[in-house]
């Protein structure tokens, strides 16, 4: 396999691992706010996401993908409010572990690395494109 169609196959399988990110990240955080259904349950456990690597055997190279994501054992937040159906005796509401700005700054990161992903193929793209015209110019 060329070095360039290899790029754009390592290119590919990181859009496709940053893509995953993101989606675990929004599932994070339209998760944040909510609770258990009553005293006793619990409330959405944030998930990270996890990047492993596999040997693409046809074409010998080692590409990106995303696992499954492993649960977030950090400690629930807890509000005192009393008066919500998940109350435990004291009054207090389990609150999923899903701090918003970590996420933000996770989507931030899962967002540049998808870009300069794309930026590898746009370049891989236009050497290709300027390697034709030199070809066709003899």
């Amino acid at each position: 396999m060329t070095d360039m169609s290899s790029a754009l196959k390592i290119a590919a399988a990181g859009m496709r691992a940053q893509s995953s990110r993101m989606r675990v990240i929004a599932e994070n955080v339209a998760n944040a706010g909510s609770t258990a259904t009553g005293p006793d349950g619990q409330p959405y456990r944030r998930k990270i996401p996890v990047f492993a690597e596999e040997l693409d055997r046809a074409t010998g190279v080692r590409l990106v993908h995303m696992s499954q994501p492993i649960a977030d054992t950090s400690k629930f937040r807890s509000v005192y409010d009393p008066g919500h159906p998940a109350a435990d005796a004291k009054g207090f509401v389990k609150y999923p572990n899903v701090n918003s700005m970590v996420e933000l700054m996770d989507m931030r990161e899962a967002q540049r690395s998808f870009e300069a992903n794309i930026s590898v193929i746009e370049n891989s793209r236009a050497m290709l494109s300027r390697t034709l015209e030199l070809l066709r110019s003899r």
